[in-house]
């Protein structure tokens, strides 16, 4: 029997940790997303907007059962539906096409606005985020420089939500309904895994800074260490 090659070997009985594409739902996440959005404005453009409310709806729900018999993360799937279920709701009462994205374009604003806040109360939330999952601690935060560092990828990540909500804005005062969905899905994924590598910078860079602390920090005595130091301090008694 061969045995498995290096790389295919788990260490330490640990799960391999899913790359950030897979976090995003692998590639057909990134096509899947684009899907509902893509539906509404063809929709809308031939049969109206009754008929691109539920087309859209339709196609998400269609994309959730896909990924269920298909074995795939759920999780993006659902929280697409919801978003896409919310902007069709906002459409109807709206009675307008464009409608349809009006909850993205205040979500951005709303996002841009907490991940300034996290920065501001020294919580930036790319820190807090990243080393909750990775159950890694406090430490980055007691490093000025890892904070920083997350500062800047926290910041990133707001200046991605502040375009988007300025580009986006912008086309839904002028009524380019097309062009807000291009903008839509053009500024999304694509842009989030700009700023994802901002994150993964200030995540290795961390990282670098703690390993070299821990290195360079004397080992703790152990529980025979220490009795052997008390035992050699207090082996002579001193002289009167």
């Amino acid at each position: 029997m061969t045995e498995p090659a290096p790389s295919e070997k788990k260490t330490d009985g640990e799960e391999p940790q899913p790359t950030l594409l897979e976090q995003m739902g692998g590639v057909s996440g990134l096509i899947y997303s684009s899907v509902p959005v893509i539906v509404f404005v063809l929709a809308n453009s031939f049969f109206g907007l009754t008929a691109a409310i539920w087309t859209s709806i339709g196609s998400a729900v269609a994309i959730a059962v896909l990924r269920l018999v298909r074995k795939e993360p759920l999780q993006p799937a659902i929280s697409g539906f919801f978003g896409v279920a919310i902007a069709a709701f906002i459409a109807y009462r709206t009675g307008s096409a464009k409608g349809f994205f009006l909850f993205g374009i205040y979500a951005s604003l709303i996002y841009c606005g907490i991940f300034v806040l996290s920065v501001v109360v020294r919580w930036p939330i790319a820190g807090v985020v990243w080393n909750m999952l990775n159950g890694t601690g406090q430490a980055w935060r007691r490093d000025k420089p890892s904070r920083y560092g997350y500062d800047i990828a926290t910041l990133a990540m707001a200046a991605i939500f502040a375009a988007r909500f300025v580009v986006q804005r912008w086309l839904y005062q002028e009524d380019y309904t097309g062009w807000l969905a291009f903008a839509k899905i053009a500024m999304g994924y694509p842009l989030y895994a700009l700023g994802l590598l901002v994150v993964v910078w200030a995540v290795r860079r961390s990282d670098k800074r703690l390993k070299a602390m821990a290195e360079e920090e004397p080992a703790p005595e152990t529980d025979a260490e220490v009795e052997a130091r008390l035992r050699e301090k207090y082996a002579q008694t001193p002289e009167a």
